[in-house]
């Protein structure tokens, strides 16, 4: 059956009794590449998020649908719940969350649930009336026999706060086994789905949209989701992720600020302004209150290896430079030690003169600071 790839949990309750009641909604999309619309002719209009929204206003009016594109390529739900803020919940009051990182996170079952569950408990504090559904898409860790390792990463997460999930994965994998195609006629790289691969992505979608909204299904309260929010699955998940700009940042030394593009670039298209230093020895510090802290860089073709020093402690190198920094710039995060306690942090980020071996500089580009 095909709803065996949808997990209803709570449901939909805010975003359906919006609906009922005629007022406008806002869908915002948070994921990777897969969100983005990567693999699509025009990611606005044919990837399974464009189409997705474009079913819910022929449904329910253009007027009265607003959709936010917050996917951002290669990115993980780390990322994610670090810029939730910034790229969706300042957008005003959001109806309907959808949630993608699947393919992006990786091995880390504490990382992930950090950052999947941060961004649950961020969103359900910050905007109680969001409704959340998580969506997994395919790719082969995705396509393995029982539940996949990432896919039950989040489902732990989304059993946790009874929230809803749609497994695309779940309904590609059936239709391999049962000789209706393979999904790489529909997606070249196995990842990264086509038009068609998109359309039949959307297809699942308004199945279970249709399911949920129009059919009907339990847990329809408005009360659903304002109760008190559980304890974390993970101490301390990312619940207060945010991006701090440059104004946090003092002691600068060797930096620029830099308000154009370094050159081409990949998975961006928010603010460019950064903070640019070449020289080995140039330095900032910037201080922080939470358990973490970070920094959001540009890579690129460029890029050298810095190192950063936590409250005195003697300097970390970090390379970030691999493969993909030698066809663009994009955005890669750096995550420093998780403390045992909230604290107040002071981070000092020093260029060096090392470089990778592939790079053509020793480049140090900072787009935003992480703070947790």
């Amino acid at each position: 059956m095909a709803n065996q790839s949808f997990n209803l949990r709570g449901g939909l309750p805010h975003f359906k009794n919006k609906l009922s009641r005629n007022e406008p909604v806002v869908v915002a999309f948070l994921g990777g590449s897969i969100t983005e619309g990567a693999g699509a002719s025009d990611p606005d209009l044919t990837s399974w998020r464009a189409l997705t929204g474009c079913y819910l206003k022929e449904r329910y009016s253009e007027e009265r649908v607003t959709c936010i594109n917050a996917g951002v390529g290669g990115t993980t739900s780390t990322f994610g719940a670090h810029r939730l803020r910034e790229h969706v919940l300042s957008r005003g009051e959001i109806a309907l969350l959808f949630v993608e990182f699947s393919v992006n996170d990786g091995e880390d079952r504490e990382q992930s649930i950090r950052g999947m569950e941060g961004i649950v408990r961020q969103c359900r504090r910050e905007s109680p009336h969001t409704d959340i559904c998580f969506v997994y898409t395919a790719a082969d860790k995705n396509l393995s026999e029982g539940l996949p390792f990432n896919i039950a990463v989040h489902e732990e997460v989304a059993s946790h706060y009874g929230i809803p999930s749609v497994n695309f994965a779940a309904r590609i994998r059936q239709r391999e086994l049962t000789g209706e195609g393979d999904w790489g006629e529909l997606a070249n790289d196995r990842v990264h789905p086509n038009d068609a691969g998109h359309a039949l992505y959307a297809e699942y979608m308004r199945e279970y949209l249709q399911l949920v909204l129009i059919e009907g299904s339990r847990n329809t309260s408005d009360d659903q989701g304002n109760a008190s929010l559980p304890v974390s699955l993970i101490k301390p998940s990312y619940e207060y992720a945010s991006m701090p700009g440059f104004g946090i940042a003092n002691n600068l030394n060797g930096f620029a600020v830099i308000d154009a593009y370094p050159g081409p670039m990949m998975n961006w298209r928010y603010e460019i302004d950064h903070l640019r230093a070449d020289e080995p020895g140039a330095s900032l510090t910037f201080s922080v209150t939470g358990r973490s802290a970070g920094i959001l860089l540009l890579c690129g073709p460029d890029s050298g290896i810095f190192e950063y020093s936590l409250d005195g402690v003697s300097f970390q190198e970090v390379n970030l430079f691999d493969e993909w920094c030698l066809m663009a710039y994009r955005p890669v995060i750096a995550m420093f030690p998780i403390q045992e306690h909230r604290t107040d942090m002071r981070i000092v980020v020093r260029n060096t003169a090392k470089k990778d071996d592939r790079s053509t500089g020793t480049g140090l580009r900072i787009l935003r600071f992480l703070s947790n």
